[in-house]
């Protein structure tokens, strides 16, 4: 199983990696890797892996991540002109993550988190879904329709906390103490398969009495103040008693 470095190491931006199989379909699997694979609403990182005997080398064998899935295992896809069949089982490469890109979706994940939190709190409205993109991003929650006054109260209240610079961090945690300590509720374990027994839960606030916490894969920002602001640009119904906020962040 690939050791997923982006759960603990966030800002990591480049890493060694050996690999492990290489698909006939251009796939790739690493022992370990920084590329976060798409899930939870946030999409896959991107970048390029580099043979490690040519990092310095002009001319260096390198091919572009498209994309990063998790399966059984996580899974590269790889495209460029040098064939795969350079890299081979014991490779060692050099994978470096699309920064840009990587960033937007932590800051992004992590006004998701406050905004949900907020809905939750104000309007008792549940996350139903959402989706991440590196300029916007739009979130599902359970609620009949908000208004233009809601959405203005709601922006202002989550730029607020932004504007506190509330640290965020994560943490592993077992399930069985999750449950018997954690709002279940709040924390959403009871979305989580049963098959999942070790957690990693997301905080934002005060350790004692934090804003938000909630079990998450995702990767975020460190602080509510790397964010700058957001700016809700519209909503729609998305079904029956749901409401669909689309956001933008504020340039710095």
């Amino acid at each position: 199983m690939t050791e997923p470095l982006y759960l603990e190491e966030t800002n990591r931006r480049s890493f060694e990696a050996t690999v492990e199989r290489v698909l006939d379909d251009g796939r790739v699997v690493l022992d370990r890797t920084g590329f976060y694979p798409a899930g939870g609403g946030q999409p896959a990182d991107q970048g390029t892996i580099q043979l490690d005997t040519d990092v310095a080398a002009e001319g260096a064998l390198e091919w572009s991540v498209v994309d990063v899935q998790k399966r059984d295992t996580i899974y590269h896809e790889l495209e460029g002109t040098p064939p795969l069949d350079e890299l081979e089982h014991g490779t060692t490469v050099v994978g470096t993550l699309d920064w840009d890109r990587r960033y937007a979706h932590m800051r992004y994940h992590t006004a998701q988190h406050l905004l949900s939190a907020h809905l939750l709190e104000a309007y008792d409205a549940p996350t139903t879904g959402n989706q991440l993109y590196a300029e916007r991003a739009r979130l599902d929650c359970r609620y009949d329709r908000f208004d233009g006054t809601d959405l203005e109260a709601i922006e202002a209240a989550v730029n607020e906390r932004i504007d506190e610079d509330l640290p965020v961090r994560w943490y592993e945690l077992d399930r069985a103490v999750a449950e018997s300590q954690l709002d279940v509720e709040r924390t959403r374990l009871d979305l989580l398969p049963d098959s999942i027994t070790e957690l990693r839960i997301v905080e934002i606030g005060d350790e004692d009495a934090p804003y938000d916490r909630v079990a998450c894969a995702g990767t975020h920002a460190e602080s509510t103040g790397e964010l700058s602001g957001i700016e809700i640009t519209g909503r729609e119904t998305a079904g029956s008693g749901e409401e669909r906020i689309r956001f933008r962040l504020l340039e710095a």
